[in-house]
């Protein structure tokens, strides 16, 4: 979310210093999984609505950022594919399929949710994982996490108007006064965007007064990548909360587990096993793959889960840019276009829904 920030600030020529604790992009965002999911089609509402356009800009987005950069995101809408084990779920799926039809619009393109009986495609997921049908979804997609990351950051290091520290704590942050310390160095500011992740949300404790409860936390996730001679194009699989992502070079990633309760942060264990075995169960060219990488860390859940943007309250330069837990490489480049905007006090054409402003989560928090 901070990368997209520092982009959007850079193409309204506003003067920006980027600064991250480790190096740009090294938290979540440096996963493996890359999942750009939608919500289901039912009970339409606002959110749906803005995730809906935000997953079908991210394609222009993400054409920019590569025609700009030279690099490739690994970004492809590859659909999703879900496997019915039950009559009853074949059925909601069938009125599913209706929602799509009226809501999955966004001008002359049109998305689909089919139910099926059998996979569209061949050899790559069990028949019998779907005893009762398939689902297959034509909007969702996915992305290369670190080459996206690598794209971002390639443009803003090229960029005229932004400054990047890394490896450097913000300390002292003083939002009323416009300063804080960077590093040993006192930085002075018109406005902060903090895009901090799971580590945003103490820090946005801190200035808020009248808390009951902590404005958000880190989730521990795990996540494997796992070498197989698999198209690129093949639809992601999700069953059960199991994800399996096709991406290029014959890889597959595997993900992922969602802690609330963790000691290490950063190790993996039997829970992510039992991911990969799941996988293999019901995706043939996975059952030999070696398993290249494995990968634990930490992503940040808004007390109301929604992501969480918007001006602080009693601290008017102050900007939150955080939360989006599991939605947030859709979501990002339009939270961070609305929190620029905010930031300068123009129209971006667009609102959040109500539920995404940090104002809602603080309501929230101090219940």
């Amino acid at each position: 979310m901070g990368l997209w920030a520092a982009v959007h600030a850079e193409r309204r020529g506003i003067g920006t210093l980027l600064t991250d604790a480790g190096r740009l992009g090294g938290g979540a965002s440096g996963g493996l999984l890359g999942a750009l999911m939608p919500h289901m089609p039912d009970r339409w509402s606002e959110k749906k609505q803005f995730q809906f356009d935000a997953l079908v800009s991210l394609e222009a987005e993400i054409t920019a950022l590569e025609a700009e950069t030279g690099l490739s995101a690994g970004y492809r809408r590859s659909g999703r594919l879900i496997p019915l084990p039950k009559p009853h779920l074949n059925r909601i799926a069938r009125g599913h399929s209706e929602d799509a039809e009226r809501h999955w619009r966004a001008g002359e393109r049109r998305f689909h949710w089919h139910v099926l009986e059998k996979p569209p495609v061949d050899d790559w997921v069990e028949a019998s994982a779907g005893e009762s049908g398939f689902v297959h979804d034509t909007l969702a997609g996915r992305v290369a996490p670190r080459s996206l990351i690598s794209a971002l950051v390639a443009f803003l290091q090229r960029a005229k108007h932004v400054r990047i520290i890394e490896n450097a704590e913000v300390a002292d942050l003083d939002p009323d006064r416009g300063t804080a310390e960077i590093g040993g160095e006192t930085v002075t500011f018109g406005r902060c965007i903090l895009a901090a992740g799971h580590r945003s949300f103490p820090q946005l404790q801190d200035l808020t007064s009248g808390l009951k409860q902590p404005l958000g936390q880190p989730v521990k996730g795990q996540a494997a990548l796992l070498k197989a001679e698999i198209d690129p194009a093949l639809p992601t699989i999700f069953l059960d909360g199991l994800y399996v992502v096709a991406h290029e070079g014959g890889h597959a990633a595997i993900g992922s587990t969602s802690e609330n309760r963790f000691g290490d942060p950063m190790s993996t264990d039997a829970q992510l096993d039992a991911l990969i075995e799941a996988a293999r169960a019901i995706v043939p060219d996975l059952r030999c793959a070696p398993v290249v990488e494995r990968w634990a860390g930490l992503r940040p859940k808004a007390i109301d889960r929604d992501p969480m943007v918007g001006r602080h309250p009693e601290h008017p330069r102050l900007i939150a840019l955080t939360g989006g837990f599991k939605v947030s490489f859709g979501l990002a480049h339009r939270l961070a276009e609305a929190a620029v905007c905010i930031a300068g006090d123009t129209d971006c054409g667009f609102s959040l829904p109500e539920s995404f402003a940090i104002s809602s989560h603080i309501a929230v928090a101090s219940r």
